[in-house]
Protein backbone atom coordinates (compact mmCIF):
# COMPACT_ATOMS: atom_id res chain seq x y z
CA UNK A 1 0.00 0.00 0.00
CA UNK A 2 3.00 2.60 -0.20
CA UNK A 3 1.24 3.36 -3.83
CA UNK A 4 -1.19 4.58 -2.19
CA UNK A 5 0.74 6.69 0.30
CA UNK A 6 2.19 9.26 -2.57
CA UNK A 7 -0.59 12.00 -2.92
CA UNK A 8 -0.05 11.70 -6.89
CA UNK A 9 -0.47 8.28 -7.14
CA UNK A 10 -3.95 7.95 -5.45
CA UNK A 11 -4.80 11.32 -7.07
CA UNK A 12 -4.39 8.99 -10.06
CA UNK A 13 -5.86 6.56 -9.25
CA UNK A 14 -8.95 7.90 -7.83
CA UNK A 15 -9.51 10.15 -11.21
CA UNK A 16 -9.10 6.56 -13.11
CA UNK A 17 -12.01 5.24 -10.66
CA UNK A 18 -13.83 8.55 -11.13
CA UNK A 19 -13.86 7.99 -14.64
CA UNK A 20 -14.45 4.35 -14.90
CA UNK A 21 -17.48 5.10 -13.08
CA UNK A 22 -18.56 8.11 -15.42
CA UNK A 23 -17.96 5.93 -18.26
CA UNK A 24 -20.09 2.96 -16.50
CA UNK A 25 -22.93 4.67 -15.55
CA UNK A 26 -23.16 8.25 -16.28
CA UNK A 27 -21.76 9.24 -12.65
CA UNK A 28 -18.86 9.50 -10.41
CA UNK A 29 -18.57 13.14 -11.20
CA UNK A 30 -20.14 14.70 -8.04
CA UNK A 31 -20.71 11.17 -6.49
CA UNK A 32 -17.33 10.08 -5.94
CA UNK A 33 -15.19 13.51 -6.96
CA UNK A 34 -16.95 15.81 -4.55
CA UNK A 35 -15.84 13.62 -1.11
CA UNK A 36 -12.62 13.15 -2.44
CA UNK A 37 -11.96 16.54 -3.43
CA UNK A 38 -13.11 17.37 0.53
CA UNK A 39 -10.89 14.46 1.41
CA UNK A 40 -7.83 16.62 -0.14
CA UNK A 41 -8.46 19.63 1.99
CA UNK A 42 -10.85 21.67 0.02
CA UNK A 43 -13.81 23.49 1.25
CA UNK A 44 -17.44 22.23 0.37
CA UNK A 45 -18.31 24.88 -2.51
CA UNK A 46 -14.74 24.15 -3.71
CA UNK A 47 -15.22 20.85 -3.89
CA UNK A 48 -18.45 21.25 -5.68
CA UNK A 49 -17.70 23.83 -8.07
CA UNK A 50 -14.04 21.96 -9.04
CA UNK A 51 -15.55 18.54 -9.16
CA UNK A 52 -17.34 20.07 -12.76
CA UNK A 53 -14.05 21.25 -13.99
CA UNK A 54 -13.04 17.08 -13.00
CA UNK A 55 -16.34 16.12 -14.96
CA UNK A 56 -16.65 17.91 -17.94
CA UNK A 57 -13.42 16.33 -19.91
CA UNK A 58 -14.23 12.84 -18.81
CA UNK A 59 -17.89 13.42 -19.79
CA UNK A 60 -17.19 15.04 -23.28
CA UNK A 61 -15.06 11.67 -23.56
CA UNK A 62 -17.18 9.57 -22.64
CA UNK A 63 -20.27 11.16 -24.38
CA UNK A 64 -18.07 11.55 -27.37
CA UNK A 65 -16.57 7.34 -27.28
CA UNK A 66 -20.97 6.87 -26.85
CA UNK A 67 -21.90 8.29 -29.73
CA UNK A 68 -19.22 7.06 -32.04
CA UNK A 69 -20.04 3.50 -31.22
CA UNK A 70 -23.53 4.20 -32.10
CA UNK A 71 -24.93 4.15 -28.62
CA UNK A 72 -26.40 7.25 -28.22
CA UNK A 73 -27.88 10.08 -30.95
CA UNK A 74 -28.01 13.48 -30.63
CA UNK A 75 -31.23 13.50 -31.51
CA UNK A 76 -32.01 12.07 -28.47
CA UNK A 77 -29.67 14.25 -26.48
CA UNK A 78 -31.17 17.53 -27.90
CA UNK A 79 -34.13 18.13 -25.74
CA UNK A 80 -32.60 18.11 -22.85
CA UNK A 81 -29.78 20.09 -23.32
CA UNK A 82 -31.33 23.89 -23.44
CA UNK A 83 -33.26 23.17 -20.27
CA UNK A 84 -29.98 21.70 -18.71
CA UNK A 85 -27.83 24.74 -19.81
CA UNK A 86 -30.49 26.91 -18.00
CA UNK A 87 -30.00 24.42 -14.95
CA UNK A 88 -26.44 25.15 -14.80
CA UNK A 89 -26.41 28.94 -15.19
CA UNK A 90 -29.05 28.60 -12.39
CA UNK A 91 -26.76 26.19 -10.02
CA UNK A 92 -24.06 28.47 -10.21
CA UNK A 93 -25.96 31.35 -9.09
CA UNK A 94 -27.22 29.51 -6.38
CA UNK A 95 -24.68 27.95 -4.88
CA UNK A 96 -23.10 31.47 -4.07
CA UNK A 97 -25.51 31.85 -1.96
CA UNK A 98 -26.15 28.67 -0.35
CA UNK A 99 -24.11 28.14 3.15
CA UNK A 100 -21.67 25.03 3.27
CA UNK A 101 -23.64 23.26 5.79
CA UNK A 102 -26.86 23.09 3.26
CA UNK A 103 -25.05 22.23 0.35
CA UNK A 104 -23.78 19.19 2.02
CA UNK A 105 -27.30 18.38 3.59
CA UNK A 106 -28.66 18.86 0.16
CA UNK A 107 -26.07 16.88 -1.73
CA UNK A 108 -26.53 13.96 0.56
CA UNK A 109 -30.37 13.72 0.22
CA UNK A 110 -29.80 13.59 -3.26
CA UNK A 111 -27.49 10.63 -3.61
CA UNK A 112 -29.70 8.79 -0.60
CA UNK A 113 -32.79 9.91 -3.35
CA UNK A 114 -30.78 8.59 -5.84
CA UNK A 115 -29.52 5.19 -4.14
CA UNK A 116 -33.38 4.21 -3.19
CA UNK A 117 -34.93 4.80 -6.61
CA UNK A 118 -32.29 2.73 -8.01
CA UNK A 119 -32.65 -0.16 -5.76
CA UNK A 120 -36.57 0.09 -5.75
CA UNK A 121 -36.67 0.22 -9.74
Amino acid sequence: MNFLKNKRNFTALFGLVIGFANGLLGTGGGILTVPFLKKCGMEQKAAHTNAVAVILPITVLSGALYLVKGHVTVADAIPFIPSGLIGAVIGTFIIKKISPLWLKRIFGVFIIYAGIRLLLK
